[in-house]
């Protein structure tokens, strides 16, 4: 069974730089951390694992500094890591985003089950997982609340959708992406760390990949623009009423009336 996982490092607060000429976002500023999302589907892949043997890589599109997650995700369990970083792929909406990743996918030999996180809390588009197996022409199953079972031909997965629950076997080759709370992510491991700690992280160009089409990648080949980007306003300025319960709750009816002016 070869699986790959598709992750994504994400900003880890809201102090983010905004390129104003593209609207989009400086991937090398700020604090980052592996997209939450993600963890649940690298411990799905690992769990299959466990029970039908096989390897997992993990797969993610970005700059160099992604090779910290991806040493993250060894010291969790993963078998190889492979990034694709190129500033030829920078600014890509969800469809040169999810090409671009496809075409990683057959570098290094395509998989039997695609396993992605059901989204990424920088973007919410939650369509990344689909797009690539649209690009590959695989079936898929998406916003996955559970892997019922997995053998070596199929893969069953319950899907919370929006007013139904779906029970799917789906063969392979496949992508399903994976729900929070689908299972609980397995620490990272000291042994592992030290185990793996020369073990290579693969990066991949633009020159690697089999379409050297130019208006499939980054900000060229993405038909969708952003109006406008910008940093999340600092929190909401705190009021601490101060009194007996009947003072307190005088003031916050003068406040949402607009009575009181703080």
């Amino acid at each position: 069974m070869r699986m790959i996982v598709c992750m994504k490092q994400v900003p880890a607060g809201t102090n983010v730089e905004i390129d104003p000429e593209t609207g989009a976002m400086k991937r090398m500023s700020g604090e980052t951390r592996t997209n939450p999302y993600d963890l649940f589907a690298l411990e799905t892949a690992l769990r299959i694992r466990e029970t039908l043997g096989g390897t997992v890589t993990v797969l993610t599109m970005g700059p160099p500094q992604a090779e910290e997650m991806m040493r993250d995700a060894y010291t969790m369990g993963a078998d190889d890591a492979v990034i694709l970083s190129d500033r030829k792929f920078a600014g890509a909406d969800v469809l040169a985003t999810s090409y671009t990743l496809t075409q990683g996918i057959k570098v290094i030999g395509g998989a039997d089950l695609i396993i992605c996180g059901r989204q990424t809390t920088d973007g919410d588009t939650a369509q990344v997982g689909p797009a690539i197996a649209e690009h590959l022409g695989i079936p898929h199953a998406a916003w996955v609340a559970e892997v019922i079972k997995a053998d070596e031909h199929a893969v069953t997965v319950r899907q919370d959708l929006a007013s139904v629950t779906q029970v799917s076997e789906i063969p392979y080759p496949c992508v399903i992406t994976v729900d929070k709370d689908s299972c609980v992510p397995r620490l990272p491991s000291y042994l592992l760390k030290r185990s793996t700690a020369d073990r290579p992280v693969r990066v991949l160009s633009f020159e690697d990949l089999p379409d050297k089409n130019m208006s499939r990648y980054g900000l060229v080949g993405s038909p969708t623009s952003v109006e406008r980007m910008f940093s999340p306003p600092a929190a909401e300025k705190q009021v601490y009423l101060k009194g007996s319960a009947e003072e307190k709750a005088d003031a916050l009816f003068g406040i949402l009336t607009g009575k009181k002016i703080i």
